[in-house]
């Protein structure tokens, strides 16, 4: 961890949710005239588009699996190294993932593939990290420990199929079937990757619909905000000075549920993002420009 060069990890699956906080963190920085250096989990991958699929395929002839969620098909030790070394000297090495047309014209590249590493621009105020694995911990590797400020998007897990499958089949072209399949084929990682950095987050944000999703796989629409609350668990709220009554006074119909855990209807998660979170990022960005005499 850096006091000097903060790293800020926001991690949650595919699906989950984590393009919310990256928002939230967009609107803080713009607010506040804070210089990011932003870094996507997506490239970490090991493989390229074209490279996954072959992999794909060769893995489910030997009646196997290979997911982005695990450790053979990403770069863990990368993500630690990007942040250590950022936290000790602000400087660091990034590539970009182009995952569509529109993000691949730029670069005179296909979809699907990776820029060439570059160093990242200078006198950036913090790393704010988006992705799968920003908490990760696999054998020698532990990215999480050089993270200040780690944040969990967990909806609950059926709610989390219902917008893969929906984002999946309406954006992507997939089937149902096929994504149905992706999430069975994968879950062995998700457990054993992605669930365990929920444990080490400082901040959770876990939506729970407040409408039946029993069935994910037949679900025709995704709850909207309005049908849900947003389970907000601090790990320990006195490391980052949350107050209570002052949340519950500026969120109207939240409440507490535990003494470390607020809930917050649905569509006040961008709200209630922006409120807990500047306050923190404002002390961290303070305190470093202070050690850096900025």
């Amino acid at each position: 961890m850096s006091t000097k060069h903060p790293v800020v990890a926001v991690t949650g699956s595919s699906g989950a949710g984590t393009s919310t906080v990256k928002v939230a963190f967009e609107h803080i920085f713009l607010r506040e005239g804070v210089t990011p250096c932003v870094i996507e989990g997506d490239s970490f991958h090991r493989f390229d588009r074209a490279q996954m699929k072959a992999r794909l395929e060769d893995a489910r002839a030997r009646g196997g699996y290979l997911s982005h969620f695990g450790a053979e098909a990403n770069h863990f030790d990368r993500i630690e190294d990007t942040f250590r070394q950022y936290g000790e000297s602000g400087t660091a090495r990034r590539r970009r993932y182009l995952h569509d047309e529109d993000e691949a014209v730029a670069f005179g590249q296909d979809p699907g593939t990776f820029t060439p590493w570059e160093d990242i621009p200078a006198n950036t105020d913090i790393l704010f990290y988006e992705g799968l694995h920003g908490a990760v911990v696999d054998g020698p590797v532990n990215a999480a420990r050089y993270v200040d400020l780690k944040i969990g998007v967990v909806p609950i897990v059926n709610l989390e199929w219902i917008q893969k499958i929906h984002r999946d089949t309406a954006q992507r072209g997939y089937s149902a079937e096929a994504v149905t399949e992706t999430i069975l084929g994968r879950m062995p990682d998700y457990i054993k990757y992605i669930v365990p950095q929920f444990s080490r987050t400082d901040v959770n944000f876990q939506r729970v619909p407040t409408v039946d999703t029993s069935n994910p796989f037949i679900a025709r629409d995704i709850p909207t905000p309005d049908e849900s609350f947003v389970v907000i668990r601090f790990r320990d709220p006195r490391a980052f000075d949350i107050d209570f009554p002052y949340l519950l006074a500026m969120l109207h119909d939240a409440f507490l549920s535990r003494r470390n855990t607020i809930v917050v209807p649905g569509g006040k998660m961008g709200l209630a993002m922006e409120i807990i979170l500047a306050p923190i990022l404002d002390e961290m960005v303070e305190r470093s420009r202070r050690l850096r005499e900025i």
